[in-house]
């Protein structure tokens, strides 16, 4: 297996982390309480549907928009972390995103001649 795939799997197992830890969150764990739990889950899990398809295919171009998207996560992670209820999920956000964002930069890397 060479450095390439391993960014590609690493990439993908962020992916699924960052999307499956957001619907357990959002949808089970800590359903909002003021907003409808269907349009939190639309916004905030329906972007990360978008860039599937590119990511399992292994395009560059679809890993290139995704380290944008693992930027806005980030972000979320970093404001759920300042509330002590979500610190945990926060952290974890945080963590897949920063994943996310690494394994994209370095498949994108890796990938051009």
């Amino acid at each position: 297996m060479n450095a390439r795939s391993i960014a590609r799997w690493a990439a993908l197992s962020a992916h699924f982390a960052l999307l499956s830890m957001t619907l357990a969150w959002y949808a089970w764990l800590s359903p909002p309480g003021k907003l409808p739990t269907a349009l939190v889950l639309i916004l905030l899990a329906l972007p990360l549907l978008l860039p599937l398809r590119g990511l399992l295919h292994a395009r560059v171009y679809t890993h290139q928009w995704t380290i944008f998207l693992a930027l806005f996560y980030f972000l979320l992670g970093v404001a759920s972390a300042a509330v002590p209820d979500e610190r945990a999920f926060g952290i974890a956000v945080i963590l897949s995103s920063l994943s996310l964002f690494t394994a994209c930069v370095a498949f994108v890397r890796l990938s051009r001649h």
